[in-house]
């Protein structure tokens, strides 16, 4: 027997995001809800040039997920750079900022998003040295790389309220971004949204 792309991209998808799980029964205001919330992740990444490109968009549950949008990069790299992190928080957050948009309203399914956005954050205050306030100096050292990768912050406690408050402010700047975005392209946000109900 010959593994075929459609094969081998099965099998990528169980191992990262779980077994479909085409016989759960899933409510139609809870379809509608996840259409909308993929099609915000879709679109800010479709429209940030500093994102990588959406290779899939589904509201088929899989694992825990009730759907997810994949996407691949184009091209292997070492370094990633300011705008890239920027583009992938304001990604996290489209979901989010979908049923914010469409519905007026949040739910829990963007838990793992925000948790996503928020380690992303932190990283780049912390670790990568991508703000002015502290320029090149390391708050933040990972322990255990290859064993889940502990971090612990090597800072004052005056220093960690700071840090704490920066995250919260680049999250909040580019969730406001991601929103600005999908009320601009609403209509492209209701079109993706409807076709992904229906197919």
């Amino acid at each position: 027997l010959k593994a075929r792309m459609k094969e081998l991209e099965e099998a990528s998808e169980k191992v990262c995001f779980g077994p479909e799980r085409r016989s759960h029964v899933i409510s139609d205001k809870e379809k509608r809800l996840t259409a909308v919330h993929e099609s915000g992740h879709a679109l800010i990444a479709y429209l940030l040039p500093d994102a990588d490109p959406v290779h899939k968009v589904t509201i088929i549950p899989r694992g825990r997920a009730g759907g997810y949008t994949m996407m691949l990069p184009e091209e292997d790299r070492s370094y990633e750079t300011k705008s890239y992190y920027l583009a992938q928080i304001r990604v996290a957050l489209g979901g989010r900022a979908a049923e914010e948009v469409v519905f007026n309203q949040v739910t829990t399914g963007a838990s793992n998003d925000i948790e996503q956005a928020t380690k992303l954050a932190r990283a780049m205050i912390t670790r990568y040295g991508m703000t002015d306030e502290f320029d090149m100096v390391a708050m933040e050292t990972v322990t255990n790389k290859y064993l889940g990768g502990d971090t612990s912050l090597d800072c004052a406690p005056e220093t960690q309220k700071y840090i704490d408050a920066k995250v919260v402010s680049v999250v909040k700047e580019q969730h406001a971004k991601a929103k600005k975005i999908l009320e601009d392209h609403r209509p492209a946000l209701d079109a993706l949204a409807k076709y992904l109900y229906e197919k």
